[in-house]
């Protein structure tokens, strides 16, 4: 199988914007198997600026767009610090690849950039991708890594996008909120129904939440490719996401007739 696994930033960090050190080096090694049992891996990484705010201990996530830029910066060297060294001690080699909206639209960036994501996965190397906050702005920016996540599959034609969260799946109402919510299994269409259940974001360094999610099924689904929304806060429940067995939610890709 080909997998994009898109981790969030309340998956990396802790509330102070400091890395969740134990549950990070479980992820990899977790990863790390996959890879070893011969699926190709690619990874789509939230984290920069909150580990940049982490990093530089400041109380909460600035709101002007160049301290922003400077976090994701700060945080991102960070960020691959900690992958490079984690996945190197099960033989692995990570790959940072940082993109803009443009790098997906414009035809000949989208080319390069998948080219030089199909060489790596030959060279067994992990492409670890993330929107580059350093140097986007609204107008090239994509802005959340969910839909990134999902532009990614469609673009390698990916057979899953695995989303790690800090909620099971998608639920008929907010769980944290209202005892009555239930977890949706599977869904097939994206209807009016469906819809209604996006809520807000969680983690206040986190930038993505249930529509953005549900923005990122849509581009999965229309390109054939399945994605699931299962809770990060375990990383073994990647083994029964490749074993097939119904844990969070998994959104049917429409396969090409």
């Amino acid at each position: 199988m080909r997998i994009v696994v898109k981790v969030g930033t309340s998956t990396l960090t802790h509330a102070t914007g400091r890395i969740r050190i134990r549950h990070v080096e479980g992820l990899c090694k977790v990863l790390s198997d996959i890879r070893n049992a011969g699926h190709e891996l690619v990874m789509v990484s939230s984290g920069a600026i909150g580990m940049g705010v982490g990093k530089m201990n400041l109380q909460q996530r600035p709101d002007d767009m160049p301290s922003k830029q400077a976090m994701a910066a700060i945080g991102q060297c960070e960020l691959m610090y900690f992958y490079d060294r984690l996945f190197s001690e099960y033989s692995h080699v990570v790959a940072q690849l940082l993109l803009t909206g443009e790098d997906l639209r414009e035809e000949k960036r989208r080319t390069n950039f998948i080219n030089t994501i199909f060489r790596l996965l030959e060279l067994d190397a992990i492409p670890i991708i993330n929107e580059n906050d350093t140097v986007a702005t609204e107008e090239v920016f994509v802005g959340d890594n969910d839909t990134l996540g999902a532009l990614v599959a469609e673009s390698i034609q990916a057979d899953l996008l695995v989303i790690l969260s800090d909620i099971d799946g998608l639920y008929s109402a907010d769980p944290r909120i209202d005892p009555t919510a239930e977890l949706i299994p599977v869904v097939r269409e994206l209807n009016p129904d469906i819809l209604a259940f996006a809520g807000g974001k969680g983690s206040s360094l986190a930038t993505g939440g249930m529509a953005t999610k549900l923005n990122a099924a849509s581009i999965c689904m229309k390109a054939g490719t399945d994605m699931i929304i299962v809770n990060g806060a375990h990383p073994e429940i990647l083994y029964r996401v490749i074993d097939g067995e119904p844990v969070g939610t998994r959104f049917i890709g429409r396969k090409p007739e």
